[in-house]
């Protein structure tokens, strides 16, 4: 039997001062189907120590994440670059507001030694969003990306970035001459939702980002993400889903929305298994290489499975075309 989800309330309103005037939205009893594991597992305590003695930051931990205990246990994080302090408000998201501190300059050298001394087959990397840097911190994302080439050669890398909202098409250009094996961009939410989950970000910008990426390198896997349980519909949902075929997105992931404070925008529903299997049927029709759909189902969880999934996909599709 698992234990029920404990989200991480540390810091309190001065976690989130953006949201401190909101009224509160009590967080509702999570259904049977959501359940993980306590966090007891000895390589948990080993990843979490490393990550300490490298002064890294996570999104496993900022943003409050169910699968924690699970993939730290498998010596499976999220690398979250580019400080603990995010420029955006989000409705949904754990990650503290404020004002980031300048970048670290060794922090890419820092990664690139947690992902060897882990002997990471696959490593994703992620960030807070940095409106105020001039490149949005493409240019630090892509320092990362040749500093985890040169330390683990061997290791794939995929990278969820921000939008780069009015920073221009150069500092796309920046992270994909880095070449990632996988450029990750979250849509989150559907269209509509947008001014009131994510409302410094503008849907057809992220949506032109994945399509500019496939455009500059054809050979990166592109992948995005949505939550579920926000009060979107099923056609809101399938329209999006076009809108990435169209922008030739390979992979799609989708999980349960899970309210992180009082102070959050309220979960609307629970979706189901059922619904969630739906979905996942839909979204193959449609053409994406990989699908992942499940209630814990999260940008990163299990990604280095799905990879060499995703690798075979393609290439089964380009044998049955030759």
């Amino acid at each position: 039997m698992g234990t029920r989800i404990e989200i991480d309330h540390r810091r309190g309103a001065a976690r989130h001062p953006e949201k401190a005037h909101r009224p509160d939205n009590p967080i509702q009893r999570k259904p049977a189907w959501i359940r993980v594991k306590a966090p007891t597992h000895p390589v948990y305590v080993e990843t979490r120590n490393l990550l300490r003695e490298k002064r890294l930051v996570t999104v496993c931990e900022e943003a409050a994440c169910p699968n924690i205990g699970e993939c730290w246990s498998q010596r499976h994080a999220t690398m979250m670059i580019m400080g603990d302090t995010c420029t955006r408000a989000c409705a949904f998201c754990n990650v503290a507001t404020g004002i980031p501190a300048p970048l670290d300059a060794t922090e890419p050298g820092r990664v690139a030694e947690a992902v060897a001394a882990m002997g990471l087959r696959h490593v994703v990397v992620t960030s807070v969003d940095r409106d105020d840097l001039e490149d949005g911190g493409a240019a630090h994302f892509a320092a990362v990306i040749r500093a985890i080439r040169a330390a683990a050669p061997g290791t794939t890398i995929e990278v969820l970035t921000p939008d780069f909202l009015r920073k221009g098409d150069g500092a796309i250009a920046t992270v994909v001459e880095a070449r990632p094996d996988v450029f990750n961009h979250n849509l989150e939410t559907v269209p509509r939702l947008y001014p009131s989950i994510r409302p410094g970000a503008r849907y057809f910008v992220s949506l032109r980002l994945l399509g500019r990426v496939k455009e500059m390198d054809p050979a990166i896997f592109t992948k995005s993400g949505l939550m579920v349980g926000l009060g979107e519909t099923r056609d809101e949902l399938v329209q999006v889903m076009d809108d990435l075929r169209a922008a030739e997105v390979d992979f799609l992931t989708l999980g349960q929305y899970l309210q992180p404070t009082v102070k959050h925008a309220a979960v609307d529903r629970f979706v189901t298994p059922d619904e969630f299997a739906d979905y996942a049927r839909l979204a193959r029709g449609k053409g994406f290489l990989m699908v992942s759909a499940s209630p814990l189902t999260r940008s990163s969880y299990h990604a280095d499975a799905d990879f060499a999934a995703l690798r075979a996909a393609r290439a089964a599709k380009l044998a049955a075309g030759a």
